[in-house]
Formats: structure tokens, sequence, C-alpha cells
């Protein structure tokens, strides 16, 4: 079955609790919300892509969690950006120091924050440059790394807060940087 991207122009600014209620309602979507208050909704990924996102969130869990350095989130996760956008990344870090206390008592609730750092995994169905604007995006309201993984094209391009862009080669190994510290993969094994 082929699905695509339904935009969804609101006559109203839909509010974090309708945006929870419509999710919950409709298990089988994921919706964000962008700047300008319009949803998009996303159909479940294949198994290829669903694989990968799983993959790209365990080596990122398993890293951050063995370093004590904060918290991981699933592409589950809606986050209010400063922009009032609701996103949801593929896998998303934040330092702990960043997490404000309760923030996990509060579970149907967004996170009001920008992540520290991104995954975005390209689907077959995805367009590249509304990833590239979705990851330019991010960097605008404070995330300082995001990591856009193109397997079509077999790369990645790294997106930081400085504004630089770096495209890497399928055998490259990606870093955490500052913002991950210690945190590398090899990119192939997310392709």
């Amino acid at each position: 079955m082929n699905s695509k991207k339904v935009k969804v122009q609101s006559l109203y600014t839909v509010t974090d609790e309708e945006l929870m209620l419509m999710s919950s309602q409709n298990p089988e979507l994921q919706f964000e919300r962008n700047a300008d208050g319009t949803l998009e909704t996303m159909p479940p990924t294949g198994g290829i892509s669903g694989n990968r996102e799983i993959k790209a969130g365990a080596y990122l869990l398993n890293w951050v969690e063995n370093q004590d350095l904060g918290e991981v989130f699933s592409s589950s996760t809606g986050f209010r950006l400063p922009n009032a956008a609701v996103r949801s990344p593929d896998a998303a870090f934040v330092a702990k120091e960043r997490l404000s206390e309760g923030w996990d008592e509060q579970e149907d609730k967004f996170l009001n924050l920008a992540p520290d750092f991104v995954i975005e995994i390209r689907s077959k169905n995805d367009s590249l440059e509304k990833l590239k604007a979705k990851m330019e995006e991010y960097i605008a309201n404070g995330v300082k790394l995001g990591w856009l993984i193109e397997c079509q094209n077999q790369q990645a391009l790294v997106y930081r807060l400085d504004g630089s862009i770096t495209q890497y080669p399928a055998t490259a190994i990606l870093s955490g940087e500052d913002v991950v510290p210690g945190f590398t993969l090899l990119l192939a094994k997310l392709l």
C-alpha cells in the first residue's frame, strides 16, 4: 500500500492537548505541528525504515545510559520547539542537566524544549528537501547537533549549531562530538 503525506490546514492553531488527543485516537498515524499551526501526518514506516530507527535509538541509548549523560527519546516523543512547532525526530537526546525536575511525571505532555541531538533517517517516501528544512529548523531552535541519515544516496548530512553542514560517505564514522561525548557510530550500520 502506498501512503502519502497529508497536509491538514488548521483554521486555528491546534493546542498541545488536541494534538495529543488526535495522536491517541489515531495510533496508526504520527502527527507533527508546524510553526504556523498546520499539521502533518506521517504513515507508519516500512520494516527497513523502522529497523534503522530502532537501531539508531538503541546505539544512542546504550551509550547515553552507560555514560549517564541524560535521556534518549524515540520517534513517538513530541518536542515543542521555541517556534511552537511540535517535532518527533527518529531518535533524540537531552542532556540530564537540561531536563526539568518532574519532566518524567508528565506522561501526556510534550517536552517543552529542543533536544540537544537528533537523528532523522530518510525513508523511501520522504522528501529530502523537507527533511533538510526540518534539520535547519531544529538547529534554528537550539538543537546542537543533528544527523540526517540519507540511505538513498548512502550518506549522512551532519548539522551543527554553528550553521555548518558536513556530508559524510557510507564508510564514515559519525561522532556525537561534544554534544554526546564519546558517542561514535559507523554510518554503514544505519544504511
